[in-house]
């Protein structure tokens, strides 16, 4: 087991700044305003040569209630349960406030080593901060600057300690964000990246939860509560998934908030680096304009598109609500037929059971390779059935067609006029493909190239 470290501290002291920090790259979203980090987070990270896992947590609240403060402060806590030491971070600059001291107070009456970390204490402005924080009775501060990266050697000597006691191997633990460097002709391996998308307050935090059977996420009426996409890492029937909780997605015109902004397009990175994705509906508004953008998007990203309408068990005409909602699919996103869809009630877990088989079973669709010799003898088939069209007076010719990859299926057929192939017969080969290779619900890929058969020979 690598050392796991917990970041701690007060809303705005720089927390997910030193989480992006250590991780390497920028995950959390960092911005001003007090409370952006909401869920806890989790990520590799390193510190000199030193493995580490980092669990980046929202600014303490002392609230107790039912509220949204109250629940991110239970988050908190869990934070402090799994980590091996905690990272304190207090503001050099703004100086100690009685929520530092109150932090401070409660960290230690918590069976966890405490390394109490000054941040902002670039430059001189932060020296009386420092000085101040001795106060605290966590030991000798270390000044440090997340922003620009001053005090690492000093945080590795802290840390040191700790690693050897947890053991320093470090686990493989990837993120949602990570760019993917496999080959798309190789044989998938890893966990696979199940991104669960949609609009604000349709049940998503809701529905991971339910699947890993634990509150690993903050959920509540609340709109807009998830602001960061969390991975969260899950075995089902001993195959490793990614489960990737997004925030929820507003029509462009409708965000006008900077955090709700960055909130956006780490979503939409999340559907970037994702394999399978599953749209959210809520069962009593199905496919509104805003889910249809949202399943364009995953289909010309490619990736494979699951919707699965929660809150099922509030509709009271099912089988109309089912109709309607297939009768929208068939006529706004034509170019995906098949598209699988779950019904199901993350709140109280029926159906859920579903969501996973049928997202494994899609999964091995959108990784199916059609051999050259029987898509060759397809195409002629189709080509004699319905001849391509007629350009400057000659009729173009398909002379040959390969699948290039998989995830998506991608193929290229080779062309007497080059890309000159109306779009109407693209259409007429992708469909033919689907149906005749059995490929429903996922994107295909149809590119025209021009060029001779390399098998002429």
């Amino acid at each position: 087991m690598s050392l796991t470290v917990a970041i701690l501290g007060r809303p705005n002291v720089g927390k997910s700044t030193l989480f992006n920090r250590l991780a390497g790259k920028r995950l959390a979203i960092v911005d001003d305003t007090p409370g952006v980090t909401r869920d806890r987070r989790l990520a590799p990270g390193r510190v000199g040569d030193l493995d580490i896992k980092i669990i980046d947590t929202a600014g303490f609240e002392d609230v107790h209630d039912d509220s949204l403060e109250a629940r991110m402060r239970e988050q908190t806590d869990r934070a402090v349960e799994d980590a091996d030491v905690a990272l304190f971070l207090i503001d050099a600059r703004a100086g100690i406030t009685p929520l530092d001291n109150h932090f401070a107070q409660w960290i230690r009456t918590r069976d966890i080593p405490v390394i109490l970390v000054a941040n902002k204490c670039e430059g001189k402005a932060g020296e009386p901060g420092l000085y101040e924080s001795y106060g605290l009775g966590l030991g000798d501060p270390l000044p440090f600057s997340a922003e620009h990266g001053e005090g690492m050697a000093d945080l590795f000597q802290a840390l040191l300690p700790f690693a050897e006691q947890a053991g320093d191997t470090a686990e493989d633990f990837d993120i949602a964000a990570e760019n993917s460097d496999e080959d798309e002709n190789e044989e998938f391996s890893g966990p696979i990246q199940m991104a669960i998308v949609g609009r604000p307050n349709v049940g998503k935090s809701t529905l991971v939860n339910r699947l890993i059977g634990e509150d690993r996420l903050l959920t509540g009426p609340e709109a807009g509560i998830t602001r960061d996409s969390i991975a969260v890492e899950w075995n089902h029937d001993g195959r490793s998934l990614k489960l990737i909780d997004t925030a929820g997605l507003r029509r462009k015109a409708k965000v006008q908030d900077k955090v709700e902004s960055l909130s956006t397009m780490d979503s939409y990175r999340a559907i970037q680096y994702a394999q399978i994705v599953v749209l959210v509906l809520d069962g009593q508004v199905m496919l509104e304009k805003q889910d249809l953008t949202i399943a364009r998007q995953v289909i010309e990203e490619g990736r494979v598109l699951i919707i699965a309408v929660n809150k099922w068990d509030a509709v009271k005409d099912r089988e109309q609500a089912r109709q309607d909602l297939n009768d929208r699919l068939q006529t706004s996103l034509p170019q995906v037929r098949g598209i699988p869809i779950v019904t199901l009630s993350a709140l109280t877990g029926k159906a859920t059971e579903k969501l996973i088989p049928t997202a494994f079973n899609i999964f091995e669709v959108w990784n199916r390779r059609v051999p050259t010799g029987r898509l060759n003898q397809w195409l002629d088939m189709m080509t004699e059935r319905h001849p391509p069209p007629m350009t400057s007076g000659r009729r173009i010719r398909l002379r040959y067609m390969t699948q290039a990859k998989t995830r998506p299926p991608t193929f290229v057929v080779f062309s007497s006029k080059g890309t000159a192939l109306p779009e109407a017969y693209r259409r007429y080969l992708i469909n033919g493909i689907r149906e005749d290779f059995d490929l429903p619900g996922v994107p295909i890929r149809l590119l025209v190239r021009k060029g001779n058969n390399p098998y002429v020979d």
